[in-house]
């Protein structure tokens, strides 16, 4: 039997959830059967799989040791130590923190265990004393987006589930506008254009389509051209839908790939000092409609600017130098 007491940030989760979350390899059949042979206790009682849990609630799980991890914690490990970059922090409050992503850093770990900039995040608020992996049941903080590594720009954080919840919820309503820069190595038509992307696993890619097919999903992309020079075109997106590589895939569909950007096509860029692919999370905009009972309130109306990208200054020296 192990025995977990419920913190802040297990505060309104569904039982099931957080059963899984602190258990590893349970079966969801063998999780049902514990609920039904009360071998699952909320407060000395038999509790059900909605069950919300309430802080300092008592939860008793009747299970097998070989399902809980050796390490207990959400990430079954304690934050890599790895410094946070210069400048990273563009905004931070006591919920969420909004920080600037270099071109070639990773967002986040990957499965090779090398550290990502929320790793170096993580580590930043454990030393402050902001996180403790030990003292959390189910929650580490976590990004609410996601860039690939060769893309700059900004990342939205979350520093505790409830803010996780609500900026996933406003992301979902479209209430946080995701506005990005590019260079393309063409002119793209202006306008909101819609197609479907397939993605294509084995390559670790994307196919464009304008009709769907088979496991394909729906696409928005908003596009204006800002400026034109020697045939590269600086451009302003507006994502309104959140697929994996879908600005790259979607302009060198349109005819229009990122300068740099090998995998779709794009040229090399004629001067150094550019990332990988032209592309930078520009902006991060708040609706003045945010609810007051979200934990992003405070930020109603206002907007957030990657004042640190390389490529708006690669973009000027470009223009002045040609």
């Amino acid at each position: 039997m192990r025995q977990f007491t419920a913190g802040p940030n297990d505060d309104g989760m569904r039982l099931s959830r957080f059963v899984q979350r602190v258990t590893q390899g349970l079966p969801q059949g063998a999780l049902y059967k514990a609920f039904r042979n009360r071998r699952i206790k909320r407060n000395g009682h038999r509790a059900a799989p909605d069950d919300l849990l309430a802080t300092g609630d008592v939860l008793e799980l009747y299970l097998n040791d070989a399902y809980f991890p050796a390490v207990p914690g959400p990430r079954k490990m304690a934050p890599i130590a790895a410094p946070l970059p210069a400048n990273a922090v563009v905004y931070e409050d006591a919920h969420i923190a909004i920080l600037f992503k270099t071109a070639g850093l990773l967002a986040h770990s990957d499965d090779a265990g090398r550290p990502g900039l929320l790793e170096a995040f993580t580590a930043r608020l454990a030393t402050a004393g902001h996180y403790d992996p030990q003292q959390e049941n189910t929650f580490a903080p976590a990004l609410c987006n996601r860039l690939d590594r060769n893309t700059e720009g900004l990342l939205l954080a979350a520093k505790q589930a409830p803010a996780l919840r609500d900026a996933n919820a406003l992301l979902r309503e479209g209430l946080i506008a995701k506005h990005y820069l590019c260079i393309c190595t063409n002119t793209p038509p202006q306008g909101l254009h819609q197609a479907f992307l397939l993605r294509q696993r084995a390559s670790h890619s994307v196919t464009i389509h304008q009709q769907p097919v088979p496991g394909s999903k729906a696409i928005r992309t908003g596009i204006t051209p800002l400026e034109a020079h020697s045939g590269l075109a600086l451009c302003e997106v507006d994502l309104q839908t959140g697929r994996t590589h879908q600005i790259r895939a979607h302009l060198a569909a349109l005819g229009a790939p990122l300068l740099g950007d090998k995998k779709y096509g794009g040229a090399p860029a004629p001067l150094p000092g550019l990332p990988a692919q032209a592309l930078c999370a520009w902006k991060l905009g708040f609706s003045p409609h945010i609810p007051e009972t979200n934990c992003l309130y405070p930020l109603r109306g206002q907007s957030f600017t990657a004042k640190q990208a390389a490529l708006p200054h690669w973009w000027t020296q470009f223009t002045q130098g040609n």
